[in-house]
């Protein structure tokens, strides 16, 4: 369950920033062989690019994260009882 939630923020970067988009799209979208010189420092800029943009969205969105955590604990909350 959390490797589809880590995939379903991924593709939600993917389709709301174009800098995620142009990196995601240069990783998979180059030749094989040059690709498997540099795989790991592609991955490195990648994921580093994902927390950036995670960190500028959910600094922008402050109140609506912490709303969803309230709801989100409420209904853990819920269905325990």
């Amino acid at each position: 369950m959390s490797a589809g939630t880590v995939a379903l923020i991924l593709l939600a970067l993917v389709v709301f920033d174009e800098r995620i988009r142009l990196a995601v799209s240069r990783t998979f979208m180059t030749r094989p062989a040059a690709e498997l010189e540099s795989t790991g420092q592609h991955m490195r800029y990648l994921t580093a690019l994902v927390f950036a943009v995670a960190r500028e969205q959910s600094a922008a969105h402050t109140p609506l994260l912490i709303f969803t955590l309230a709801g989100a604990v409420l209904v853990v909350f819920m269905l325990r009882t």
